[in-house]
């Protein structure tokens, strides 16, 4: 019996410092190892890079379409040479070769 008590209270007494270490290694491991730990950051920065360039672009592009799309509003007054032109290419009546000349208007 005394044997067993003896186990029993060596266990009582170890157990939860046992747990506490096994869960700060747990976390530890993680901390520098796991995917987002201190290894992965040099990644983590490399994309984010990448994503910020990808970013850039597509802003570019947007305010390309945003321009187009501003010359097309009808509310203020949409610009002829712009819709003259989407119009002659959904109707298939512009030809690759052709040369548009943009006259100016006289000015009033």
């Amino acid at each position: 019996m005394s044997r067993s008590s003896t186990f029993k209270t060596v266990l009582r007494s170890a157990g939860l410092p046992a747990v506490a270490i096994i869960l700060m290694g747990f976390f530890g491991y993680n901390a520098v190892l796991g995917p987002n730990g201190m290894l992965a950051l040099k990644d983590v920065k490399r994309e984010v890079n990448q994503r910020n360039v990808e970013l850039a672009g597509l802003e570019k592009q947007r305010a390309v379409l945003q321009n187009r799309t501003n010359l097309l509003d009808p509310r203020k007054g949409a610009d002829p040479d712009m819709v003259d032109e989407l119009a002659r290419r959904q109707l298939n009546v512009a030809r690759p070769d052709e040369v548009i000349v943009i006259l100016k208007k006289p000015a009033h």
